[in-house]
């Protein structure tokens, strides 16, 4: 890529060989890997190593998980927190790949609906709980920076599977504990 981001600058107006920008491409090519490695993450494997049986049946709950992602449509970063939730049927995922599932699908080029329902539906598809919970409230610089300028708004998405979604009293549960702070 260290190539094509030559052909960008220059067609920028900028010189690629001014003393500034030499190293530029080559840094640009690692950043640009570094940010989209979720392409050469295996969800399923990421998961497998972490399954753990366990006798639980009651709601675990995650939030405040930070993501980083690009959105699609305009190569800009969007950012903020995910939380995650779901009630385990006999199995239940080690608590850091819960993080780590939702850093390798934001570390693709997405849009935040998507990202949200990759999460939920991996963890149902891999765990087959009785349900997941997944929130996402993030900032776009794709409308922070240009367009309507709008530095103060912040997106949210919600994908609820099974129990989650079937059951008001299960949904309302996870919602209050996912904005619930420990000094209120």
């Amino acid at each position: 890529m260290q190539d094509q981001f030559r052909q960008i600058l220059a067609a920028m107006g900028e010189d690629p060989t001014r003393e500034g920008l030499l190293a530029t491409p080559q840094r640009a090519d690692e950043a640009w890997g570094y940010l989209t490695r979720g392409y050469r993450q295996d969800p399923a494997a990421l998961l497998q190593s972490a399954i753990f049986e366990v006798e639980a049946n009651h709601m675990v709950i995650v939030r405040d998980i930070e993501i980083y992602s690009l959105c699609e449509h305009h190569l800009l970063p969007f950012f903020g927190v995910c939380h995650i939730g779901y009630i385990p049927r006999g199995k239940v995922l080690g608590v850091s790949k819960l993080a780590r599932l939702a850093d390798l699908y934001a570390r693709r080029l997405q849009v935040q609906e998507r990202l949200t329902n990759q999460i939920a539906r991996t963890i149902m598809d891999t765990l087959r709980p009785e349900g997941v919970g997944v929130i996402i409230e993030a900032q776009h610089l794709c409308m922070m920076m240009r367009g309507v300028e709008k530095q103060g708004s912040r997106m949210v998405t919600s994908a609820m599977l099974g129990s989650f979604h079937d059951s008001v009293a299960t949904r309302n549960e996870f919602l209050h504990l996912s904005r619930h702070r420990s000094s209120e």
